[in-house]
């Protein structure tokens, strides 16, 4: 019989919701999974190629096992590779998300991700490297990555599988999942519970902005309002009476005392 397996991918990401997704901080998107009690979804390691990169869209995975000679020997050659499988299934909404077998491997360059460039790539994101930097760069889309190299990554690994559940430095990636990336890393929010990461993400940021804004107009330590937990603020604390002046109140936000939803 064969080994029962369930679905790899957890839900679907509206074209809204990915906008909506990107208008936050990955900061701010980490902590509303952690008062969830989700594992870490940052995926270490992978950062901007170039400054000012910032990335939106829903996963599509590729994942790479070592080199051995009977898997180059088996893996659909040429243009039925899975790597290609992969690169045809991305457009601007989707953030290709490359695993690869070791930070310093290369996951593709200039010529493979001429490919990309012209399929108007959302993003690219992997714990491994890339090679041919200046012209990545140059093609526009945003690159997150571990390092650069100058290796030839078939000497290492090969492209297995599209599509399917993948770790990128610990961190457990499924296709459909929100991918976001900006100056601070790249964060992967499950599909499964996106609307409700977003909800207290978004809201955390409100309280955020209310608090620095706060602060500017009257100096003094943060401490009095910061930090905070969402769904633990109290009515009669500093913070509390603070955002009822702004009109943020139990009766609308979820990050009060009594009012998580989660």
């Amino acid at each position: 019989r064969t080994f029962a397996m369930g679905p790899a991918s957890g839900g679907s990401v509206s074209d809204e919701m990915l906008e909506k997704l990107g208008s936050l901080s990955t900061q701010a998107l980490v902590d509303g999974l952690w008062v969830m009690g989700w594992p870490s979804a940052q995926i270490d390691g992978a950062r901007p190629l170039a400054k000012g990169m910032k990335c939106v869209g829903r996963a599509v995975t590729l994942n790479f096992v070592p080199a051995r000679p009977d898997i180059a020997q088996d893996k659909p050659a040429g243009g039925e590779s899975p790597e290609y499988e992969a690169f045809e299934k991305c457009g601007p909404n989707e953030v290709l998300v490359m695993s690869s077998v070791g930070p310093w491997e290369s996951v593709g360059g200039d010529i493979k991700f001429l490919r990309l460039k012209q399929l108007n790539l959302g993003g690219l994101v992997t714990d491994g490297s890339v090679r041919d930097t200046d012209e990545i760069i140059n093609y526009g889309f945003p690159c997150f990555s571990y390092s650069t190299t100058a290796r030839q990554g078939p000497a290492a690994m090969q492209p297995w599988e599209c599509n399917g559940i993948v770790s990128l430095s610990g961190t457990v990636v499924r296709p459909g999942d929100a991918i976001v990336g900006d100056q601070d890393g790249v964060v992967c929010v499950p599909a499964k519970v996106v609307d409700k990461v977003y909800s207290i993400a978004h809201g955390r940021e409100q309280i955020e902005d209310i608090v620095k804004e706060e602060l500017i107009k009257n100096p003094g330590p943060p401490g009095k309002f910061y930090p905070f937990m969402s769904g633990k603020i109290k009515v009669e604390s500093p913070l509390g009476q603070l955002l009822a002046s702004k009109g943020i109140t139990p009766e609308n936000s979820n990050q009060f005392e009594g009012t998580a939803d989660w």
